[in-house]
């Protein structure tokens, strides 16, 4: 068969297949991305049919997948919004990164797998799933709640930290020099703070420079601004996923609503796209060996997440059960998870990285929506049992006192 007939077959096969897995998503009221990481490994090698003359396009479908979920993400937030939550919630920001990125950390150390992979497998743990969670905020009716912003910060923290961490990433595992990476690091910095700046003070000319009646030429506009800065980003060696990030944050009000709903659906192709693309190059067979590690680094940071929105959700001075809801809710890892995950695997460091941070995602992301769902409920019900148990012990003997020591004087009257 020729090969542009092999690819539209095998490529045609891979959309078809996505849209009715997202439809079985929709009906179970879950996540679609466990079903792409499925599906991606039984398309890859080892899997029950391994792809071919599409795999290459499938790769460059995937990374316009991560440059469009951060540039959607980005235009989630305005400047202004991003430099007042840096000035007052930040100390919520460094709780999340303690308590979620060590656990990773350790584990890669434990199993011998040396300094870089730790820091991989320390973003991998650290980062929750943005997609995930606001899909399960509209779902169970709370974007109105006390406790939302605080959990929205949190995730606007993460990511903001994510424009720092992937330049520092990139530069570990491409094995640069000190100098180099240090040197990296302040070009992503650089960078970041001027688009913050330019954003914050000239947001609004951008805006209009890019504003188009037209939805066509909005589209391209956008879209052709992104790609240009993503590519030049990767060539100065700072993430592409940042600039595209960064673009995101330049555009506000209308232009950043009307591109949002024009690239809503672009983004979620693609993104799917790299999602299979991941499970591709993860071999099914890998993952049985790292199901144990991975299913105790799940357990031991989805109670972190929770300690960690439960503490922020308490120093805002939410009530005990907005404290539950914004730990359980901030449980789910996703694509920002794959993302870190999908660089080490690129770069070939450590083998079996890319099986377990598979498997991590497979198990958060589907128990996610349920501790966002039942962590409030269980918490309640715990502490009115233990509530009550203490009710129901005897009370201690009480101890004498001087008082109770005192004779008693006889009341009888004298005959």
């Amino acid at each position: 068969m020729h090969s542009s007939a092999t690819f539209l077959i095998e490529f045609g096969a891979i959309i078809l297949g996505l849209g009715l897995l997202g439809r079985l998503a929709g009906r179970l009221q879950f996540s679609p991305i466990p079903l792409y990481l499925l599906a991606g490994l039984a398309f890859g090698e080892g899997g029950l049919l391994p792809l071919g003359a599409s795999e290459e396009f499938v790769a460059i479908g995937a990374e316009i997948g991560v440059i469009l979920l951060l540039l959607m993400l980005g235009l989630e937030y305005t400047a202004s919004d991003l430099v007042s939550n840096l000035k007052t919630q930040y100390p919520a920001g460094l709780v999340d990164m303690a308590l979620n990125a060590l656990p990773g950390a350790a584990l890669a150390l434990l199993l011998g797998w040396g300094p870089v992979a730790a820091v991989v497998l320390a973003g991998v743990t650290w980062i929750s799933s943005s997609g995930v969670i606001a899909k399960v905020l509209g779902d169970l009716g709370r974007l109105g709640n006390r406790e939302t912003p605080v959990i929205l910060s949190i995730l606007v923290l993460e990511d903001l930290a994510m424009a720092v961490y992937l330049p520092i990433i990139t530069a570990l595992l491409a094995g640069v020099s000190l100098a180099a990476g240090s040197l990296t690091l302040a070009v992503a910095l650089g960078v970041a703070g001027l688009v913050l700046f330019v954003a914050v003070r000239y947001g609004r000319v951008i805006s209009r420079f890019v504003s188009s009646d037209d939805p066509e030429k909005l589209l391209l506009v956008v879209l052709g601004l992104t790609l240009l800065v993503a590519g030049l980003a990767q060539q100065l060696q700072v993430s592409a996923a940042v600039g595209a990030f960064l673009v995101g944050i330049a555009l506000s009000g209308e232009v950043a609503e009307g591109a949002h709903n024009l690239l809503a659906p672009l983004r979620d192709l693609f993104a799917a796209v790299f999602f299979v693309f991941f499970g591709l190059h993860t071999d099914p067979q890998s993952i049985p060996p790292v199901i144990l590690p991975a299913l105790a680094l799940a357990v031991v940071t989805a109670l972190t997440k929770i300690a960690t929105g439960y503490w922020a959700a308490r120093r805002a001075g939410i009530s005990p059960k907005g404290r539950w809801r914004a730990g359980g809710t901030l449980v789910a890892r996703g694509e920002f998870s794959i993302v870190i995950a999908g660089l080490a695997v690129t770069a070939g460091i450590e083998p079996d990285l890319g099986p377990l941070a598979t498997a991590y995602v497979l198990v958060l992301v589907v128990l996610g929506p349920l501790t966002a769902r039942y962590t409030e409920p269980v918490a309640l019900r715990l502490a009115s049992r233990r509530t009550a148990s203490a009710d129901a012990r005897p009370a201690p003997a009480a101890t004498p006192t001087a008082q109770t020591l005192e004779p008693v004087q006889d009341s009888t009257p004298e005959r």
